[in-house]
């Protein structure tokens, strides 16, 4: 089909109903902001520099920082430039740019946190078998399915809208270019890219989800009845507690977002939904999945005293 577009930008509405509060919005999400980037880049560092955490479980937490620093990359600038102009723009091609990251980084995202609780899963209820199971080939197939996956997906979503005709208005009712506002002011018809929308985005995204949580529920009944000592279970419990309140964080607005076919009624609401898994997230995931664990602060203690011994 012939590009009909007519549009050359689009305007960025952002959360204009909070104007009152712009300012401390922009200190508080600038703040998260960079706690992301300086957080999980010195993850990265540790990870790459300790010998000890040269393990799947931590190729894996690797790989979650590189896709939480650009994954906030993707959406946050733009969103906190928005807060501080009157009208932020967005041209069509960087438009299709942001839209095709958010994609890719995303599906990513969810694809590798289902491939980490399995990681958790062999560790615990197959330790005898991990080194096997988790070898070095293995995990660089997972992650280069992840990553293969999520590109896949983000092109087929972007090839799709780009062949729409836009021929106005040009005012998209959110911070980034997601799909479902981005339909809404489609001209042509746009019932097979929300097919595609809800169903392939839908299964990738459920997928993961319940191949998480029948992980983290075959990996508790395991402990309940295997696991003798009550410190242990509860320290396994707190864990996967933890790491289920950062995946459902996730994939439930991910799933709520983008299982409904309607467009006509995007509304604040799915502009925060969308705020939560793409801003607190990555937070939480810095917290929950590395500076809770204890190899990690060690690692990160030894690193941060041999860098001030250098300095000094």
């Amino acid at each position: 089909m012939e590009n009909e577009t007519e549009v050359g930008q689009f305007i960025l509405l952002g959360l204009k109903n909070v104007l009152e509060l712009q300012y401390l919005l922009f200190v508080i999400f600038l703040l998260f902001y960079i706690a992301t980037l300086l957080g999980n880049r010195f993850i990265l560092t540790v990870v790459l520099a300790e010998p000890r955490l040269q393990t799947p479980m931590y190729f894996f937490l690797g790989n979650l920082s590189c896709l939480d620093i650009f994954y906030s990359t993707v959406s946050v600038p733009k969103m906190l430039a928005g807060f501080l102009t009157e009208l932020e723009t967005i041209s069509f091609n960087g438009c299709m740019v942001q839209l095709f990251l958010f994609y890719f980084l995303g599906t990513s995202e969810v694809i590798l946190l289902g491939f980490m609780a399995y990681d958790r899963y062999v560790a615990i209820c197959n330790p005898l078998w991990y080194s096997l199971i988790m070898r070095r080939e293995v995990c660089f197939l997972m992650a280069t399915s992840v990553w293969s996956i999520g590109f896949f997906h983000a092109l087929m979503h972007v090839v799709m809208t780009v062949h729409l005709p836009f021929c106005g208005p040009i005012q998209i009712e959110h911070f980034i270019c997601d799909i479902k506002p981005l339909l809404k002011l489609a001209c042509g018809g746009i019932q097979f890219n929300l097919m595609l929308l809800s169903i392939v985005t839908s299964c990738i995204v459920m997928g993961p989800f319940i191949f998480t949580l029948l992980s983290y529920v075959y990996t508790v009944t395991f402990l309940l009845f295997k696991v003798q000592s009550q410190t242990g279970w509860q320290k396994a419990f707190c864990t996967c507690g933890s790491h289920l309140t950062v995946v459902a964080f996730l994939y439930v607005p991910v799933l709520f977002n983008y299982m409904l076919l309607t467009v006509g009624n995007y509304s604040q609401i799915d502009m925060i939904i969308t705020l939560i898994y793409s801003t607190i997230t990555p937070v939480l995931n810095l917290l929950t999945y590395t500076l809770r664990n204890q190899e990690v602060k060690m690692a990160m203690k030894k690193n941060w005293g041999r860098k001030t011994f250098t300095f000094s």
